[in-house]
């Protein structure tokens, strides 16, 4: 089935959910090591890999720049790299992979020769404007005429470091990739925000912390800044935690339904941003009045649908980037509450209100066809709605594979009972 094909129809399991579940590697962390192995010299060995489209995309552009990636197992990368990038003989296609794309097109400076990076419809309306505008304050010769891909680099090697400021509002991708670009320069590169605001800081965060492991010198030299020496970068073995966007959906499904699901690892060993919504959702039902999302983007569509099963309306504020993610959130996730009940989820300007006393008296016979927008997101947080209630539809399932190919099979394992429907 492709991913803009059928229907899955959940039916609530009427009891708690209990088993174990092993969420999939981290896609942020796959991503950045990844790259991070393809920019040293010698054999990087990656266990505990996403192996999903949003993966695939970067691993198959790696190998045309020349990267040798092979897959030893399910979980397991082995890259093989000589530190350089060539220039692909054709256009990168990278779907609507956002961190592959962001992170190649800095990449894509080190490559002594001409890269244009694509995507599908969704990625060609995502913006990436503040990192050419930066990597051009570089001296990179680079062009993206809609300021969203296509992305064309026309690399010479490397390019001199220097100071830098990037608006990193609408996205911290922008300073990842320049970050981990930045060790290949030919000279010490230091980056600065321009403005107080950046998306998800902690993904910063993650990305030093990866840089490192593969040898780069990188620190923070004030609020909001960042130098990095010319290191260069060393092959090494690099494990991959578990996916903590992932490990949300869990977590909601064992509050929504009063149940135990042991998913190898504690809360408190993430080191992800999202990882953060774990404490919110076990407050469940009681959820804070306001929910600040900015800091853990992704865990929002998670908790939005948790909230509509809560004590109290929620509002969601600093959720101004969603619009720009796989889809417009703020949007998919307002109307389909709304399609679940009138009035239980609404945009006020950039903040999504979920009132869950707009559930109290849904129609017996009530279907919701939850139009998913191929977003995975959408697709797994309203699959938590059919534990609670029936007649949950979700259009389009296995855009799942953006990040979390086994999603249903997970739910399935716990005993929670699908219907595929052309």
């Amino acid at each position: 089935m492709s991913a803009r094909a059928g229907v899955i129809v959940l039916t609530p399991p009427g009891r708690p959910l209990v088993g174990a579940v092993a969420p999939p590697g981290s896609k942020s962390i796959t991503n950045r090591a990844l790259l991070l192995a393809a920019l040293a010299a010698g054999e990087s060995r990656l266990t505990g890999a996403l192996k999903s489209d949003d993966t695939r995309h970067m691993a198959t552009a790696l190998g045309a720049m020349g990267v040798t990636v092979e897959e030893p197992d399910a979980t397991g990368f082995v890259v093989v790299a000589d530190s350089r990038l060539r220039a692909p003989a054709a256009p990168l296609f990278l779907g609507n992979a956002g961190t592959a794309t962001r992170f190649l097109t800095a990449a894509a400076a080190l490559v002594d020769g001409e890269v244009t990076l694509d995507g599908d419809a969704h990625m060609r309306k995502r913006p990436i404007g503040p990192l050419v505008a930066a990597l051009r304050a570089l001296g990179v010769e680079i062009s993206a005429p809609t300021g969203c891909p296509p992305v064309t680099v026309s690399g010479r090697g490397g390019f001199p470091g220097g100071r830098v400021e990037i608006d990193a509002g609408l996205s911290s991708q922008y300073v990842s990739a320049l970050l981990m670009a930045a060790p290949r320069a030919r000279g010490p590169v230091e980056i600065a925000l321009a403005g107080p605001d950046i998306g998800a800081r902690g993904y910063v965060d993650l990305t030093l912390a990866a840089m490192r492991a593969f040898g780069a010198s990188a620190a923070r030299v004030g609020e909001g800044a960042w130098r990095v020496q010319p290191t260069g970068y060393r092959a090494c073995d690099f494990a991959v935690e578990p996916d903590a966007s992932a490990a949300t959906y869990l977590w909601a499904a064992q509050a929504l339904t009063g149940g135990a699901i042991d998913l190898g690892v504690p809360a408190r060993d993430f080191t992800q941003p999202d990882a953060k919504a774990y404490d919110l959702i076990a407050a469940f039902p009681r959820l804070p009045s306001t929910i600040d999302g900015s800091q853990m983007q992704d865990a929002v569509p998670t908790l939005a649908v948790l909230a509509a099963f809560g004590a109290a309306p929620v509002r969601f504020v600093g959720i101004a980037n969603l619009r720009v993610k796989e889809c417009d959130r703020v949007s998919a996730l307002a109307k389909g509450l709304a399609r679940i009940a009138p009035g239980l989820g609404r945009e006020e300007g950039d903040d999504l209100v979920v009132t869950p006393a707009a559930l109290a008296a849904p129609p017996a016979d009530a279907r919701a066809r939850i139009d998913t927008r191929d977003d995975h997101r959408i697709a797994m947080a309203f699959a938590l709605a059919g534990l609670r209630l029936p007649g949950i539809e979700i259009e389009n399932p296995d855009c799942v594979a953006k990040t979390y190919p086994g999603y249903w099979d997970a739910l399935a394992s716990l005993g929670v009972r699908m219907e595929r429907v052309p």
